[in-house]
């Protein structure tokens, strides 16, 4: 099994997703997006294959969303994946990618519809929450 992590280490979710995944025995690949942000090819290819509008991956919270006014409809896709280059903070985290497989792991525990056998019985998050795989 290969995993890849588009990571911030500064968010919750995304060190809780990753926690996850090493819980779960996986050692995934870690790329600190923020420092090294995927490529425009890249990013497309990963929209692609989690599957959601380019507008589901902007993030909004501690980001120039607003004063960009990217809420706006006027934007394309296009020149949306070229605010997300131009300014990575925009991209939603964290962004696993399973076997070729990938999810926005928002919440965090999304990450086990990607590696449904985990053998975690239970997963407590930094701020006490505990959750249950799903079992399939």
């Amino acid at each position: 099994m290969t995993a890849t992590i588009y990571h911030n280490p500064q968010c919750g979710t995304s060190r809780n997703t990753l926690a996850m995944l090493r819980q779960a025995g996986i050692e995934p690949e870690v790329i600190e997006y923020l420092n090294n942000p995927p490529t425009r090819e890249r990013l497309v290819e990963l929209i692609k294959q989690i599957g959601i509008p380019v507008r589901d991956l902007l993030r909004q919270k501690g980001t120039p969303h607003d004063e960009l006014g990217l809420g706006d409809p006027k934007w394309t896709d296009d020149q949306l994946i070229d605010f997300m280059i131009a300014h990575p903070i925009l991209i939603n985290r964290p962004i696993v990618v399973v076997d070729g497989n990938a999810r926005l792991c928002r919440p965090s525990e999304a990450v086990f519809d990607l590696i449904p056998d985990t053998g975690i019985e239970t997963f407590t998050k930094e701020d006490g929450e505990v959750v249950t795989p799903r079992k399939s």
